[in-house]
């Protein structure tokens, strides 16, 4: 993590009002949060629904070596370390952007509206069998979550895997140019954000703004099925001197899967360039994140051998298609991060080509901030799912319920229910449910699905 003397946070801050007294005192890391805060660490007061100036008192009782303080509040702590900066977000934001800018690190950078974390996992799975890689917690991909990734580095870092994400244009352009990364990402384009961005080409736009922070000779590994981005890179194309590279289904990509053989509930074996690789992972859009993967992997210098090593070993961040076997027998699909309708039809097609259980439950949400076209999306899974595969689906939530209301006339009855309650859900399902059952759960992060899971383990 990042360890600098005061004098040196002040300049890379862009602060100042530092007293001489403590220009050499050392920092060690940064918190935004008086709760968890470890001696040494920089408080940074981030006003988000709490104002963080409230609690810098505390921060500097649990031993903080200093804090900033946004210059329009009132009343700072004396006799105390205190840089002032104009605005403590974005003080943050240009700490880390002068932090990376100072270490010898290869950055990658991964956004999309579906694949980030799978896409992440990937990478620092691969890339940790060659090189010290550093990556994105969690989802700390927002514009305070990437500079803290950035903060939390390592000085000895070889690579880091930033995944940025969005709500509104603008935002990837500046955790690009903080980030900056030497090759970024574009996974797929899907219709999240559609409430705030309007139209797909929109989203296009938004996520190719990771290119803003590319520098000359970099590289961008893009889904070239995507005609939005197909079209847009060739306007673009004259703007920057990257390097381009395509994966996808499609075989005019650089990486494509030649073959595809017997995905299982296990994993799945698929072909690219004459090598064959395995990733425990369900789901043919897993294979996609993978070739994203091996194009990012092959340019840092690993050979397909190391590259299959690498997937092989991949542990993914928990709620992404994770498979859960519960004490009494049944089989979990916990997919329940979030989801979109190019995400939530690509867990029911992998749920539906599941064989081996007795009895297949889908347990769907609301896909929230989709926009005008909200019901139609929902309606539209409703129509897709094959009764032939799955026998049960439940719904939960508002919208869900349009996802029940079209696939209820191709069921039989009583085999699609839709709830508003989480509880009469499970109590549902615990009357349903017997061993060798199998349930996907799928929906939007604001629904909470995993606390029906945790209930059920």
């Amino acid at each position: 993590m990042i360890c600098r003397l005061l004098r040196n946070i002040e300049r890379m801050t862009g602060g100042s009002g530092l007293e001489a007294r403590f220009e050499e005192r050392e920092m060690e890391g940064v918190s935004i949060d008086s709760r968890t805060i470890q001696s040494g660490n920089l408080f940074v007061p981030i006003i988000r629904n709490l104002d963080g100036h409230y609690y810098v008192d505390e921060a500097f009782a649990k031993g903080a070596s200093a804090a900033l303080w946004q210059k329009d509040h009132p009343h700072p702590p004396d006799d105390v370390p205190i840089i002032y900066v104009d605005d403590c977000l974005l003080a943050l934001q240009n700490l880390a952007s002068a932090y990376r800018s100072e270490l010898a690190v290869k950055v990658i950078g991964v956004t999309g509206s579906n694949g980030k974390t799978t896409t992440k996992d990937m990478l620092n799975a691969v890339l940790g069998t060659t090189y010290q890689v550093h990556k994105t917690f969690g989802n700390l991909n927002s514009q305070i979550g990437v500079p803290l990734t950035i903060l939390d580095m390592d000085e000895s870092t070889e690579i880091a895997v930033i995944e940025m994400g969005m709500s509104e244009r603008g935002q990837i352009e500046r955790l690009s140019h903080i980030a900056k990364p030497d090759i970024a990402i574009i996974t797929m384009i899907g219709v999240s954000h559609m409430s705030s961005l309007g139209s797909r080409e929109a989203i296009a736009e938004a996520k190719l703004e990771i290119i803003s922070g590319i520098p000359d000779g970099g590289t961008l590994v893009y889904n070239g099925d995507e005609p939005l981005l197909t079209a847009k890179l060739k306007e673009l194309s004259s703007l920057k001197s990257i390097t381009t590279i395509s994966f996808g289904e499609g075989k005019t990509n650089d990486y494509y899967a030649a073959s595809i053989e017997g995905s299982s509930s296990e994993g799945a074996f698929f072909t690219v360039h004459d090598y064959k690789f395995y990733i425990p992972l369900i789901g043919a859009h897993n294979i996609t994140n993978a070739l994203a993967t091996m194009a990012a992997a092959e340019n840092v210098g690993l050979d397909p051998g190391t590259i299959n090593d690498g997937f092989r070993a991949l542990q993914l961040t928990g709620m992404r298609m994770e498979k859960i076997l519960t004490p009494n027998g049944v089989t979990i699909i916990n997919d329940a991060w979030n989801a979109s309708p190019v995400s939530m039809n690509a867990a029911i097609q992998t749920f539906e080509n599941l064989s081996g259980y007795t009895h297949k439950y889908a347990v769907l949400g609301d896909m929230l901030e989709l926009g005008e076209y909200e019901v139609e999306y929902h309606k539209a899974v409703g129509k897709n799912i094959n009764p032939a595969k799955i026998e049960y689906v439940y719904t939960v939530g508002a919208l869900g319920q349009h996802i029940a209301a079209e696939a209820e006339h191709r069921f039989p009855e009583g085999h699609v229910q839709a709830f508003l309650d989480k509880e009469k859900l499970l109590h549902t399902l615990r009357l349903r449910l017997k061993p060798g059952d199998a349930i996907l759960f799928k929906g939007s992060r604001g629904l909470q699905l995993e606390t029906v899971i945790n209930a059920l383990l």
